[in-house]
């Protein structure tokens, strides 16, 4: 598969940033999720200090990210973003932490995916502020402790049960779940970044793409820009028509579900008579890993009622059946 240029990139991730809220009043939906986190935070600001560490978990592209831009800009402090993939070692780690700025929001993104020995080393800086670090080897080993300048750390992941019970009760700010959108938020963000982009785009288009989202903000924001791409290249204004041809060349249907959704229910029906199938056999059959069928295509087609989750196995229901038109 080709890979955007790299002088494409940062056009991308700006068009991105530009769409991300950067008001409370401008993020749509988890109405509960914001009530609780703006009581965190605006405790924190009048007792002059930081908020407790915050932990955001759920499906891809419901707004993780956002929030923890939200909680930077609102705490009015520097954000540092990495993720846990991307600490491997002690001194990764060690190098992120002593290099913080006081009063600093730092976003660990997909931390699941942090190792128990790092987590076991974030414990004291998360709990007391400071870091053991320890230096040499065998007997001459001596341990550290480094003093770390006030920081809230906000974890992310679609993951929370891969986290450690540890690691969970770290995060005293609370813990929330953001879950998928209805079409009434989805419109609503479909209309103010449709503004955002100068587009014009009728109310029918905005139904059909927030129809075609998958319940997820990313998805819809993205679906637009596709849409707009479309219409600026055949030189022609949006409309439901145009929207409707689009998505079919994008192998995009009404339901939003893409070839790939397809090939995974067709898979359930004709190689396994609909299951139960365990999602190791399914990802077999389907040439995946088991993360990705369990973790990408799953979560909506459960949201859809397609498919059930079974102490057996995953099961297609009537209503996958019908889709497929059996």
């Amino acid at each position: 598969m080709s890979r955007p240029s790299e002088n494409i990139l940062p056009l991308l991730a700006s068009l991105d940033a530009a769409l991300r809220p950067d008001r409370w009043d401008d993020y749509v939906g988890q109405k509960q999720v914001k009530a609780n986190v703006r009581i965190a935070i605006d405790a924190a600001k009048k007792r002059g200090g930081m908020p407790e560490h915050i932990l955001f978990y759920g499906p891809p592209g419901v707004g993780k990210t956002t929030l923890a831009h939200l909680v930077a800009a609102t705490l009015g402090s520097p954000l540092k973003t990495t993720s846990g993939v991307a600490i491997e070692r002690a001194g990764d780690l060690a190098a992120i932490l002593t290099n913080l700025e006081p009063n600093t929001v730092l976003f660990i993104d997909e931390i699941h995916r942090l190792s128990r020995k790092i987590e076991e080393l974030l414990y004291p800086a998360l709990e007391s502020g400071h870091l053991d670090i320890v230096l040499g080897k065998g007997p001459s080993a001596r341990t550290v402790e480094l003093a770390l300048p006030s920081f809230t750390l906000v974890g992310a992941t679609t993951r929370a049960a891969e986290l450690s019970g540890p690691l969970r009760s770290r995060f005293g700010g609370g813990i929330y779940q953001l879950d998928f959108y209805n079409d009434d938020d989805l419109r609503d963000i479909i209309r103010r970044s449709a503004t955002l982009l100068d587009l014009k785009a009728p109310e029918e288009v905005v139904e059909r793409i927030a129809a075609r989202s998958r319940a997820t903000p990313r998805v819809a924001n993205a679906l637009l820009k596709r849409v707009r791409d479309f219409s600026e290249v055949h030189e022609r204004p949006l409309s439901a028509a145009l929207c409707d041809e689009a998505c079919e060349l994008f192998g995009i249907d009404e339901y939003g579900l893409t070839k790939d959704d397809r090939r995974y229910l067709e898979a359930l029906l004709t190689s396994f008579r609909g299951g139960p199938a365990g999602v190791r056999a399914l990802a077999a059959a389907l040439h995946e890993e088991p993360d990705t069928v369990e973790y990408i295509y799953e979560p909506y087609l459960l949201r859809l009622g397609f498919i059930e989750r079974s102490p057996r196995g995953r099961v297609l229901t009537q209503k996958g059946r019908s889709y497929l038109g059996k």
